[in-house]
């Protein structure tokens, strides 16, 4: 057996059915919305406010077709032992256990304490165990010009079309009058907590592990639905199908242009900065 694999999966069968399911589930979940009446979603944890879900997809999608017109190298290459398993089973497991007891607790500290347990303290875990056996290394980040510089053209075009277009989310009021550093705490809290800890767990992790099993694509469907749906607990309040759909095609499609910046550079940085902004976006655009 040849010691590499392409992103193209070791199990080509199973990343289609993942694929077609996954993307299946998007398109199910905004015709859904169309049906009842509830194509309006909401944007931020924060408020009641919502936009078309037409103004969430944009940005995304048009950066995702950005990021196909960038020039970039060979897709990355990966070993082939058994050791993905053992990191991306259990992996799995903990965002599925995120999403399904997420909306059964009662708002923080637990919130938080659920996040730092399942999404930082299962992979610290994970990882100290794994050490103990032959490891699985993804390999390093290509040292191109086209890795290292590209991304900056997508993230550039997602920023210019969230935040200064008629697709920008409204303007949140909650930080208005509130001092700047106990602002720039909260928002720096907020990228940490949220931004930072989620791209790691979700992109970096995960979504790195199944890519080698699955292919670049089905992962990156798989890791948005997980990182989607977990959101009906700070984003829901209608009814539960409404809910789950509304969160389905707002994060969802955002996971797509956040995994596959992930997938397409190997670069850290651009994930973050998409994900920062969004959180953001409300509070930034009030000042």
């Amino acid at each position: 057996m040849t010691p590499e694999l392409s992103t193209a999966g070791r199990h080509p069968r199973a990343g289609h059915v993942v694929l077609l399911s996954g993307l299946g589930l998007i398109a199910a979940a905004a015709l859904w919305l169309v049906i009842t009446g509830n194509s309006n979603i909401r944007y931020s944890a924060d408020h009641e406010g919502t936009v078309p879900m037409w103004a969430r997809w944009l940005p995304a999608l048009v950066a995702i077709a950005v990021i196909r017109l960038v020039p970039r190298a060979p897709d990355p290459r990966w070993p082939d032992p058994p050791a993905p398993y053992r990191e991306a089973v259990p992996l799995l497991c903990a965002a599925i256990a995120f999403a399904a007891i997420m909306p059964l607790l009662d708002g923080e500290p637990a919130y938080t304490l659920l996040k730092l347990a399942l999404l930082l303290g299962v992979p610290a875990a994970v990882f100290v165990v794994v050490r103990r056996r032959p490891q699985w290394h993804p390999g390093p980040a290509p040292a191109d010009a086209a890795h290292r510089f590209g991304p900056a053209v997508p993230v550039a075009v997602w920023l210019v079309l969230s935040y200064a277009t008629p697709l920008a989310a409204p303007a949140g009021d909650w930080a208005r009058g509130l001092p700047l550093v106990e602002l720039v705490a909260t928002i720096l809290v907020v990228f940490a907590v949220n931004a930072l800890l989620e791209e790691f767990f979700y992109r970096r992790w995960l979504q790195t592990r199944w890519e080698s099993l699955l292919g670049r694509w089905p992962a990156i469907v798989l890791v948005s639905l997980l990182w989607a749906v977990w959101h009906v607990a700070i984003q829901g309040g209608v009814r539960p199908d409404i809910d789950l759909a509304t969160v389905i095609v707002s994060h969802a499609v955002t996971g797509l242009f956040l995994g596959y910046l992930w997938s397409r550079y190997r670069r850290m940085w651009p994930p973050l900065v998409i994900h920062g902004a969004l959180n953001a976006m409300p509070t930034l655009l009030t000042l």
